[in-house]
């Protein structure tokens, strides 16, 4: 395949706003803000502040839906957003300011989250006693922000494959076939297990979880071609919403069978290590997160693709609801911790007001003169 010659920096310009994407990627914020609330009542994964409710069987099998159909695609979803928008930039900017702008753009934040909220997180919101649970290092202090890290390193690849290939990737519009999305499918289950191999599922390295990274990565890659090739404007409706069909159909099947076997073939052996449960559980998470990615994509651009007043607001503020949401879900959680109510319930009220006051404290944060600049 040709590749196209090197555009000049000053040559590109910045592309237009894409609402839908805008709006898939403040959606998947605010499933972050709910996984987390989720964690905090099911105990099910890392998070600050869990209660040690006991859970029937309805909230143990609602919360296991719930987290790990979320955690199977939310994640990954916005690195394959993060890096459609890596090309453009990097065309833009050239390698020099691309890395200082992602520096700033990635780098401060975590560094304040380091430095500031997630000791704060600690020492005034559940007090030193809790010091090193869940992170004890200052790398392991970056909470959430770990997306940030990550995505900061990768473009820094990026960037380096860039300049040592020495010209633009091919701009030639083609659109993904089935065959494509099965490769894609096989390629993250494959990785998975390999990684998993060492660094089964409840592990971390610096609050990374490289049990996840292969997807990650993978659709990050996958979001450089997106950008290159059009898939986003270009994959048709039908073939998103076949797929989509197909990974909720087929993968909740498939997943209440992983349950059933998981009761009786050593439900660890899922988490990773070299088994045939893990094979299972890594592809079934492939298999899952490609159909509803794809299918989120034609039905946010075919019905989302709007902004009103409310939304945009939701839209801009977005990334600094990221940032700072863990203290209001932490406080919103002790809030309640005497409030008398199934785990469920809990878990659906401190959703929804840590959501809303996040947004509201995000939008007066990114007033501040300092922050305005990396929110």
């Amino acid at each position: 395949m040709a590749q196209a010659s090197v555009v000049s920096p000053a040559q590109v310009t910045a592309p237009a706003r894409i609402l839908f994407i805008d709006n898939l990627r403040w959606v998947m914020i605010v499933l972050v803000i709910t996984m987390h609330a989720a964690v905090t009542y099911s105990n099910m994964g890392r998070w600050y502040y869990t209660e040690k409710a006991q859970l029937g069987q309805g909230s143990l099998l609602f919360f296991a839906i719930y987290q790990s159909w979320l955690q199977a695609f939310f994640m990954g979803f916005l690195f394959f957003i993060a890096g459609y928008f890596v090309p453009p930039a990097f065309d833009r900017k050239g390698p020099a300011r691309f890395l200082r702008d992602r520096a700033i753009r990635l780098g401060l934040p975590s560094l304040l989250y380091m430095v500031v909220i997630g000791p704060s997180n600690i020492y005034f919101l559940l007090g030193a006693r809790h010091r090193g649970r869940p992170y004890a290092t200052f790398l392991g202090e970056s909470g959430p922000l770990w997306f940030c890290l990550a995505l900061l390193i990768f473009c820094v690849i990026y960037a380096g494959v860039r300049v040592a290939v020495r010209r633009a990737a091919s701009t030639e519009a083609w659109l993904p076939a089935n065959r494509h999305v099965i490769l894609l499918m096989l390629a993250i289950a494959t990785a998975t297990f390999l990684v998993r191999i060492v660094q089964p599922i409840g592990t971390a390295v610096w609050n990374m979880q490289l049990c996840f990274f292969s997807q990650y990565v993978l659709l990050f890659i996958a979001g450089l071609h997106a950008y290159r090739h059009n898939w986003l404007q270009g994959i048709p409706h039908r073939f998103g919403m076949r797929w989509l069909a197909f990974s909720l159909g087929i993968g909740a099947v498939t997943w209440f069978a992983i349950v059933i076997l998981a009761v009786h073939f050593h439900w660890q052996f899922f988490d990773g290590g070299l088994h045939w449960q893990s094979v299972v559980a890594s592809s079934w998470e492939s298999f899952f997160c490609v159909g509803v990615c794809l299918g989120l994509i034609v039905i946010f651009r075919e019905r989302f693709n709007t902004q009103g007043r409310l939304v945009r607001f939701l839209s801009d503020n977005a990334f600094a609801v990221y940032v700072f949401h863990p203290p209001v879900v932490i406080a919103a959680s002790l809030a309640l911790r005497g409030f008398d109510a199934p785990p469920v319930a809990k878990f659906a009220i401190v959703s929804a007001i840590a959501t809303v006051i996040a947004f509201i404290a995000a939008a007066a944060l990114r007033r501040v003169p300092v922050l305005n600049r990396i929110l």
